[in-house]
């Protein structure tokens, strides 16, 4: 496996566990390195996610927006072809994503996001040293009827 691969299907099984349902929430840290960053960009994410340092905080940070505290009632993520960059132990990539929510409120809606990662090619996987979402597009979706 090349590394595009390897990072897309570490950034893949990322976003899989994020989805709802998906009961997995387990292995989120095991995806991320101890020191890593998890961000939100642009005026929209910079100031609802802000800035999260270190495993153990993002994986708190990412959990309270999963089962069983109520945000989303359903949730997919669909990652589409990015780029990487870089050489040795260092990858960089950039990839679109599509989010389709419905939450617990009962509305819905779609939205686009740019994910700018940073990965550590560790000898088992590569690890999320680095990670920024900035939110490109978004519209509501009908509601529940």
């Amino acid at each position: 496996m090349n590394a595009y691969e390897a990072c897309s299907a570490t950034l893949t099984r990322y976003l899989a566990l994020c989805d709802v349902p998906a009961g997995a929430e387990g292995e989120l840290g095991d995806l991320f390195t101890e020191d890593a960053v998890w961000e939100g960009g642009g005026s929209a994410y910079a100031e609802k996610f802000g800035r999260t340092e270190g495993r153990e905080a993002i994986v708190a940070m990412l959990t309270a927006y999963l089962p069983p505290h109520p945000h989303f009632r359903t949730n997919v993520h669909l990652l589409f072809p990015g780029t990487v960059d870089g050489g040795g132990r260092r990858v960089r990539g950039s990839w679109p994503m599509q989010q389709l929510s419905r939450y617990e409120s009962g509305e819905a809606e779609l939205m686009v996001a740019r994910l700018d990662v940073t990965f550590r090619l560790d000898p088992d996987r590569p690890r999320i040293s680095a990670f920024r979402t900035e939110r490109l597009f978004t519209a509501p979706l009908p509601g529940e009827r």
